[in-house]
């Protein structure tokens, strides 16, 4: 993302998670704050990815979504239910939180509609 407030937010939810562990109402409450300022950058796959990662919060009071693998094989599907335990994957909520401050890299890009498909399949 570009809009420096929102950098600034990027880094204070991943400090708060860092700090504070796993807590799904400020989380929540900052990704939809985040979202706002994705509109505004008018990126249609960013605006997406932070909707459905909330919305996946506030339904499962956890992030249960796994890092993509960085070549799509038939089994993703099987790999998801691995992770689709009640245990936080904090590694990965901070990879995709990565993901948002680099929106020209391609491959985060792609990473971000990988969790996109993913959100949506779980």
């Amino acid at each position: 993302m570009e809009n420096p407030t929102a950098q600034k937010l990027i880094n204070k939810i991943q400090l708060d998670l860092f700090k504070n562990g796993f807590d799904a109402k400020p989380l929540v409450t900052d990704l939809k704050k985040l979202r706002e300022y994705a509109l505004e950058e008018q990126n249609p796959v960013l605006v997406k990815a932070i909707r459905l990662a909330y919305e996946h919060i506030e339904e499962n009071g956890a992030f249960l979504i796994a890092i993509p693998d960085d070549e799509p094989i038939e089994g993703f599907e099987e790999n998801n239910d691995i992770s689709s335990s009640t245990e936080n994957n904090m590694e990965s909520l901070d990879y995709l939180l990565n993901l948002f401050t680099d929106l020209k890299n391609k491959n985060n890009i792609s990473d971000l509609k990988e969790y996109n498909k993913a959100f949506m399949a779980f």
